[in-house]
This record gives C-alpha cells, structure tokens and sequence, in this order.
C-alpha cells in the first residue's frame, strides 16, 4: 500500500505574474525549486493566502535568482500579481519509508521571492 505524504513546502511567496494566455503551469525560480526538491513538471498544490483559492498545476523552471513566481494558464485566474501564496508537493510512498522521510521546507522573503 503507498500513501500520500507531504514532501516539499515554498512557503509563503508572492506571485509575480499571471499569464491568462499561457499553455498552463506556474514559473518558479529555479534557485526555489532545486533548495524544495521541486522538479520540473512535478505536480504542485498552489494556496492563496489571499483569497483561500486551492489548486494543482505543475511546476516549470524560472530564471536563476529572478525571484519569479508566475501562473500560467487557467490558473491566472485564481491569483493576482502580488497575491502571496504558498506551493505544496506531496509523494507516494509505503508507510515503512514515510515514517523516516523529511520534508523540504523553504522559507524565500516575502518581498523579494529569493533565499538569503
């Protein structure tokens, strides 16, 4: 049997961009990704602290130090540029292995989106 359990948090990021024509998916600085253990076209969870909006896309690389978070697609319409959000991934895994993992969970400033 394999469960879901929680493997990487951006926590609390604010978002740069919304790109309605966009194919779909939400940008993420790429410095973002690899401290999360996010990797490209990993399926994430997206909440608005702003407005309680919850919603899954998947993740595609910004630029290194750029401090982009940009949604893209359908999910343009769930934010607003400034919005804060925070970025979720989950694995699966059997309960023998969730009981040592360790989730990966950064803290970017608030303002800037970049790691200290």
């Amino acid at each position: 049997m394999l469960i879901e359990v929680f493997k990487s948090k951006i926590h609390r990021v604010r978002v740069t961009e919304s790109d309605l024509n966009y194919i779909g998916s939400i940008t993420i600085d790429e410095d973002l990704l690899e401290a999360s253990g996010i990797m490209v076209g990993e399926r994430v969870y997206i909440v608005n602290v702003n407005n309680g909006e919850r919603f899954d896309t998947y993740a595609i690389k910004g630029k290194r130090k750029s401090g982009e978070i940009c949604l893209n697609g359908p999910a343009a319409r769930r934010v607003q540029k400034g919005d804060i959000i925070i970025i979720i991934s989950y694995a699966q895994m059997t309960p023998e292995e969730a009981r040592d993992f360790q989730p990966k969970i950064i803290f970017p400033d608030e303002k800037t989106n970049l790691l200290s």
